[in-house]
């Protein structure tokens, strides 16, 4: 199935200090990072940014919010809306070590469902979830509530959960999900890194 990838970069990072995206992880950027993995995945990476200015170089559609101010959701109604698959593939800026094999299987898996998203644990990861344009007027709805919390719309759609069982097919789910957030984080990763442990 054909879908497209959306990076959602549009967040404020005020624990990090500044922009999370454009942080080295080794050699690239973390967007770069992720722009890599997704780049054989999809034939359109999307990246949703109020600071377009910022990511002329990474050879990628960029769009602005639609609807602004209201976090996550904005950019992920965004990005739905300009798209032009009807599944595509929306992850953060801030997780660097997701995994392609988990995404193709998630996509492979949308046809049915208009959510995919993996569980781990007791928490859902909307932010590395497979999303249909049928969500786009249950989001648009939400934020016209000014309801900004991401999962608030999935009692409306059909949700296809994915649990810790089958996300361990695929790697350590710890690190899969991993969200860059603090420079103690940065700093973790790097050692990490620098000692091969990831």
């Amino acid at each position: 199935m054909k879908a497209g990838g959306i990076i959602l970069a549009g967040g404020k990072s005020s624990r990090m200090g500044t922009n999370k995206a454009l942080l080295p992880v080794g050699a690239k950027t973390m967007i770069e990072t992720i722009i890599s993995v997704l780049r054989p995945l999809f034939p359109e990476i999307i990246v949703v940014t109020n600071e377009p200015e910022l990511y002329q170089h990474l050879e990628v559609r960029l769009v602005k919010d639609i609807i602004p101010a209201k976090g996550p959701l904005s950019g992920i109604h965004a990005g739905l809306s300009v798209s032009p698959y009807k599944y595509n593939f929306v992850v953060a800026c801030d997780m660097p070590f997701i995994e392609p094999k988990l995404i193709s299987y998630m996509v492979e898996h949308a046809d049915g469902y208009d959510v995919v998203v993996p569980r781990a644990g007791e928490y859902l990861e909307p932010l590395h979830a497979v999303y249909s344009k049928n969500c786009i007027p249950f989001i648009e709805d939400c934020l016209k509530k000014n309801v900004t919390k991401i999962i608030a719309f999935y009692p409306e759609i059909r949700l296809y959960c994915l649990d810790v069982e089958v996300l361990r097919r695929f790697g350590d789910v710890t690190r899969m999900f991993f969200n860059l957030n603090t420079p103690a984080d940065l700093a973790q990763v790097s050692m990490k890194k620098a000692s091969k442990d990831w």
